[in-house]
C-alpha cells in the first residue's frame, strides 16, 4: 500500500520486475525456478495477453467469470497528501481496467485496502496533536477527492484496516493453526519463513536478506516478519489472544482480499516497488491461510515516475508534487495522455517537456475533431476527400488499436495509430479545393469522429472539456468534521442508552437522568438535516451521507446497508 524499500534493494528488484532485462546481484537464490510452478487458470479468456510478474513473460489473462473478474488493488497508506507518483500508477491501472470493461468486456470487481493504522500515521498524528483515527479519516477522504479529480474510478468497495481487525485476527489464527506462523512471549506474532520452504520468492529471482535486524528481536529466524506486532507505550492497540497490539503491514491486504474473493484472486496490482516483499509476503499468507498451491494468478506492476531523469518520485526525496498542485498547471485528461504514451510497466520521465507534448497531442487531436465536424456541416471547404482511403485507414486503426490493447495493454501503439489515423485525416481536409462546391464525403469523417471520440473516452480522456481542476481542501475538511461530530454524537447516545442500573426503579431514574442527552442528540440529528447532512442511527452505530440539494428527508429509520459518504 503505497510503500517504498531502501534504494539499493529496490532498483535492482525493479527492472527484474518488470521484465526490463537486469540482473540481480548476489543474495540469498529464491528455491525452484521462478514462473515453473504456476498453473494457467480455468475460465474465461478475456483475448488480452498481460505481462505477469509471476512468469515474467506475457500469459493469456483467463479470469474465473467475465461477470465477475476479481481484482484486488493496494490502496494507500493515508497519513498525508498523495503526490504525481501515486497518481501514475492509479491512472495507469485505470486506463487498463477500463480497456478490460470496454473493449474486453470484462465485469470487474475491484476492491481496494485503506491502510488507516500504521507507524508514519501515528507519528504523524502525533506531531500533528491529533488522533491517528482523525489523520487517516482526513487524508482518507483527500485522497478520494484526488481520484475523482484525476478521473480514476472508485473501487467496488474500499475496505479499511480499522474496520477489519476481527477478520485480520481470526486470518493470522488460521496461519498459526496451519503451521505457519508463531506467537512470542513479548506478544508479536511472526510468520515462519521456513515453513514456506521453496515456495517463497514468486515474484523475485533472488530474495534479498534481512537488514538492520534489532539484536534483541524475538523471531526465530531474521527474515521472518511479523503479522502482529505489540502495542508500543501510547500507541493505539486492539486486544487480541497474543495481547495488546495491531496488525502488521502484509497481513492487512490477505485479509481484506480474502475476505471479499476468498482462495483465488484473478488480479493483483500495485506499484513495482511493493513486489517484495509485500506481494510476495501477501502470496506466503494467503497459501498459507487457504492451504492452496495457488492464490493470485496474475500480478501486474507499474513503472516509477522519474524526475531529473533516474530519480524516483518520493517523500523521502522531497522531490514529488502533490496532486492538487499538479492540477493547477495540467489537466487530468492530459496527464493521462501522458500515462499512456509509455507501457504501464516502464519507468515514465516527468517533466514540464512531457507534460507539454502531452498536452499538444490532445490539442491536435480536438482541433481535429472540431475541424471534422467544421466539414461534415459544410463550414470547412477543401479539395476532393479520397474517402476510399480514409475508409480502409479507419479499417486499419481499428484493427491495429485492438491488437495493441490485446498485446498486455500496449496504450503507446494505440495512440500512435490513432493520432496516424488523425494525420490522414487532417491532410485530407487541408488539401486546398480547387473549385468550390465540389463532391462531399461528410460519412467518412463522421465514422472517423464517432472513434476517435469513442477511443478516448474509453481510456477517460474527454475531448470537449480540457481545463485544469483546482483542488480543494475544503471538501476533506467538511468530511473529517462532520465524521468527528457524528462519532461524539454516538458515543453520548451510547452512554444515555447504556443501562447499567441493578433495579427497575434504577434503571427508570437512569433514562429520566440520560432523557436530556437523547434529546439533544435528536435535535441534532434534524437540525443537521437542514445543512444537507442526514444522519441514520442504527443498532450500535449511526451513519451519515450528504444529501442532494432539493431532496426532501424520509419521515423514516433507512433500512438499506450501512455505508459512508464520499463527498462530490
Amino acid at each position: 500500500m503505497l510503500r517504498t524499500r531502501g534504494a539499493a534493494v529496490g532498483r535492482r528488484l525493479l527492472r527484474a520486475a518488470l521484465g526490463l532485462g537486469a540482473r540481480l546481484g548476489p543474495a540469498r537464490a529464491a528455491s525452484g525456478v521462478r514462473g515453473q510452478g504456476w498453473l494457467q487458470p480455468a475460465g474465461h479468456d478475456t483475448g488480452v495477453k498481460v505481462y505477469n510478474s509471476l512468469t515474467r513473460r506475457k500469459e493469456p489473462l483467463i479470469v474465473g467469470s467475465v461477470d465477475a473478474a476479481s481484482w484486488y488493488s493496494c490502496g494507500p497508506t493515508v497519513y498525508d497528501h498523495a503526490h504525481l507518483g501515486h497518481a501514475c500508477s492509479y491512472v495507469r491501472f485505470d486506463i487498463i481496467r477500463r480497456i478490460l470493461t470496454r473493449v474486453f468486456g470484462c465485469n470487474i470487481i475491484m476492491v481496494m485496502g485503506i491502510t488507516d493504522v500504521d507507524d508514519k500515521i501515528i507519528h504523524r498524528a502525533a506531531e500533528m496533536n491529533v488522533s491517528p483515527a482523525s489523520l487517516a479519516n482526513l487524508y482518507e477522504e483527500d485522497f478520494k477527492q484526488d481520484m475523482a479529480a484525476l478521473k480514476v474510478l472508485p473501487p467496488t468497495v474500499y475496505l479499511r484496516v480499522t474496520e477489519n481487525i476481527p477478520q485480520i485476527i481470526s486470518f493470522i489464527e488460521g496461519i498459526i493453526a496451519n503451521g505457519h506462523a508463531y506467537p512470542t512471549a513479548q506478544g508479536n506474532v511472526y510468520f515462519d519463513l521456513q515453513s514456506r520452504g521453496d515456495k517463497y520468492g514468486k515474484l523475485v529471482s533472488v530474495v534479498p536478506g534481512p537488514v538492520g535486524e534489532p539484536v534483541d528481536s524475538d523471531k526465530r529466524h531474521a527474515s521472518d516478519f511479523a503479522l502482529w506486532k505489540v502495542a508500543k507505550p501510547q500507541e493505539v492497540f486492539w486486544a487480541s489472544p497474543w495481547g495488546k497490539g495491531r496488525p502488521g503491514w502484509h497481513i492487512e491486504c490477505s485479509t481484506i482480499s480474502s475476505l471479499v474473493f476468498g482462495s483465488q484472486l484473478d488480479i493483483h496490482s500495485g506499484g513495482v516497488d511493493l513486489a517484495f516483499p509485500h506481494h510476495e509476503n501477501e502470496i506466503a499468507q494467503c497459501e498459507a491461510f487457504h492451504q492452496c498451491r495457488q492464490w493470485g494468478n496474475y500480478f501486474l506492476h507499474s513503472g516509477h515516475l522519474h524526475v531529473k531523469g533516474e530519480e524516483k518520485m518520493s517523500k523521502s526525496l522531497k522531490n514529488y508534487i502533490t496532486i492538487k498542485d499538479f492540477l493547477k498547471m495540467f489537466s487530468p485528461d492530459v496527464f493521462r495522455l501522458f500515462c499512456m504514451r509509455s507501457s504501464y510497466r516502464s519507468a515514465i520521465d516527468y517533466s514540464d517537456g512531457t507534460m507539454l507534448e502531452a498536452k499538444h497531442l490532445l490539442l491536435a487531436a480536438a482541433a481535429f475533431v472540431e475541424d471534422a465536424q467544421a466539414y461534415m456541416k459544410g463550414q470547412l471547404v477543401c479539395g476532393p476527400i479520397r474517402d476510399d482511403v480514409l475508409w480502409e485507414r479507419l479499417r486499419h486503426t481499428k484493427q491495429a488499436v485492438k491488437a495493441a490493447l490485446a498485446d498486455d495493454f500496449d496504450t503507446p501503439a494505440a495512440m500512435d495509430a490513432v493520432m496516424d489515423l488523425i494525420h490522414h485525416g487532417n491532410r485530407q481536409l487541408k488539401a486546398h479545393a480547387k473549385e468550390p462546391g465540389g463532391p462531399r464525403s461528410p460519412a467518412v469523417f463522421g465514422s472517423i469522429v464517432s472513434y476517435v471520440e469513442q477511443f478516448f473516452e474509453t481510456v477517460g480522456i474527454s475531448l470537449a472539456v480540457r481545463q485544469s481542476v483546482s483542488g480543494d481542501d475544503s471538501r476533506a475538511t467538511l468530511h473529517s468534521v462532520v465524521e468527528q461530530l457524528v462519532q461524539f454524537r454516538l458515543q453520548v447516545r451510547q452512554f444515555a442508552l447504556a443501562s447499567g442500573a441493578a433495579t427497575r426503579e434504577a434503571r427508570r431514574q437512569q433514562l429520566l437522568d440520560t432523557q436530556p442527552l437523547l434529546e439533544a442528540c435528536d435535535a441534532l440529528r434534524r437540525d443537521l438535516v437542514a445543512h444537507g447532512i442526514s444522519i441514520k442511527d442504527r443498532s450500535s452505530t449511526s451513519t451519515w451521507e450528504l444529501l442532494i440539494r432539493g431532496q426532501k428527508t424520509p419521515n423514516r429509520r433507512a433500512d438499506g446497508p450501512q455505508h459512508r459518504p464520499v463527498l462530490t
